[in-house]
């Protein structure tokens, strides 16, 4: 069955969501630590959380590229992640979505998230023809997930490194056998709609 052009894959069970964020080890470890994100970390500024754990993996280079260097799984609950979904604007104008790019611009203003969809990554981290969902999470939004979503955090550092290492050395099976179990994730259409663009 072929892949639709935009939908949600992520780890999920019946309460919680998986997404993913890169930190520098002076965010990282303090949050693993503490089981939440420290005072240094910014809550006045946008943040963007990944359900897609090799589009994460694109993004910060299996967690070596500077100031990403610690992986972070942050659980959160459904609840949360779909009111930040049904709070949401796309993160660029489109036709047919929105009465015009004005309007577009007043709604990107006044919304706590928005939605961006980036090619989804295969082992290689090149790109497949179907599209992964970023979520950018700013004031309210991001002392929610902050202070309320979070369920818990974890270190997949080691486990970014173990499939890099496995895929490097040619054995992608063994590497897809480590990744997380992602499925589609379900989210009414009518709540996608305005976010497919």
């Amino acid at each position: 069955m072929e892949e639709p052009q935009r939908r949600i894959r992520a780890a999920h069970s019946e309460s919680t969501i998986t997404v993913y964020q890169a930190y520098s080890p002076e965010i990282g470890l303090p949050t693993l630590h503490d089981g939440r994100f420290p005072a240094a970390w910014k809550r006045d500024r946008m943040t963007w959380i990944k359900p897609s754990f090799l589009w994460m993996m694109y993004r910060c280079g299996w967690g070596t590229k500077a100031g990403q260097e610690t992986v972070l799984a942050v659980e959160i609950t459904r609840d949360g992640f779909e009111w930040a979904l049904r709070h949401a604007c796309l993160s660029s104008y489109a036709r047919g979505v929105h009465a015009d790019r004005s309007a577009w611009q007043r709604q990107l203003e006044r919304a706590p998230t928005r939605v961006q969809w980036d090619p989804e990554r295969d082992l290689r981290l090149q790109p497949l023809p179907y599209r992964a969902l970023q979520l950018g999470l700013s004031g309210e939004a991001v002392r929610r997930y902050a202070d309320e979503w979070t369920v818990a955090i974890r270190d997949v550092t080691p486990l970014a490194h173990e499939i890099q290492a496995l895929v490097s050395s040619g054995d992608l099976d063994s590497a897809a056998g480590l990744l997380p179990q992602e499925r589609p994730y379900p989210v009414g259409d009518e709540l996608l709609a305005h976010l497919r663009g």
